[in-house]
């Protein structure tokens, strides 16, 4: 019997990842030449923050350049990954009876392929993305990752993709940020001692956890994809942080891989 897939965090930062060359990229790559190829992933990404629950059911999902300011080279990048309808249906079937919307208008979007055009540049691997339910509790978010684990027994890769800590409003845009501020630090650590210790419960009712998780957490778009991958972890299953970082001050590059 094979092995469950790993389900994997990405801390995703800045869209410009997805054409620089640096630390955070380089590991994305890396992860994605060590880890066995899957048959499909399923995204769920920060930047699809809808009100309902959806997933794409394209074969061929279009690239979505879901941001403005950025340099032409960026909005030039396509990643033609094919899509997955089988998947999708599979995905709403492990979730029902919620109800889950089969989206053909939707796509990929820079949370995700800006990691993925790294990890598994051919775009051979076939992609699906959930939405994110904006108007449910983080608590929701965390069970339907349970109800999803399955398929790391199928051959999926479940992908998260957001940050840990993501303040916009402190990030050092233009500035030369040497020292990422303290609470950043402070609640990136303490989170990943409760993932280490499989204590879940604190991160899923983050809000309880201080100013550090206010001042990290400003909305939630970007931390519940997280909830997602660690909600797959299976017992004695091993968490590993292939990707450590702080970009800005406030955006933690953190990757966590579970299994």
């Amino acid at each position: 019997m094979p092995e469950l897939m790993p389900a994997i965090f990405f801390g995703h930062g800045n869209p410009m990842n997805a054409v620089l060359t640096n630390g955070y990229t380089e590991a994305w790559r890396r992860i994605g030449g060590e880890t066995r190829k899957p048959k499909a992933i399923l995204s769920i990404s920060a930047h699809w923050y809808v009100p309902g629950t959806g997933v794409t059911i394209s074969t061929s999902p279009r690239t979505i350049h879901d941001f403005g300011g950025f340099p032409p080279e960026l909005f030039r990048v396509q990643y033609p990954a094919p899509g997955d309808p089988q998947l999708a249906r599979r995905v709403q079937k492990l979730l029902a009876p919620l109800p889950v919307t089969l989206d053909d208008t939707w796509g990929l979007d820079h949370g995700t392929w800006s990691v993925l055009v790294h990890a598994y540049p051919k775009a051979d691997v076939p992609v699906v993305q959930l939405s994110i339910n904006e108007s449910q509790p983080a608590s929701f978010h965390f069970e339907l990752g349970k109800q999803l684990a399955p398929l790391r027994d199928e051959g999926i890769l479940i992908v998260g993709s957001g940050n840990l800590v993501h303040n916009l409003h402190t990030y050092a845009w233009g500035r030369h940020m040497p020292e990422p501020y303290d609470w950043a630090v402070k609640f990136e650590l303490e989170a990943r001692q409760m993932m280490l210790a499989g204590d879940f419960k604190p991160l899923v009712a983050y809000e309880k956890l201080g100013k550090g998780a206010m001042l990290s957490i400003p909305t939630p778009d970007h931390y519940l994809p997280l909830l997602y991958v660690i909600a797959t972890r299976q017992p004695r299953e091993n968490i590993t942080f292939p990707v450590e970082g702080v970009d800005g001050g406030s955006i933690s590059m953190l990757s966590v891989s579970v299994g």
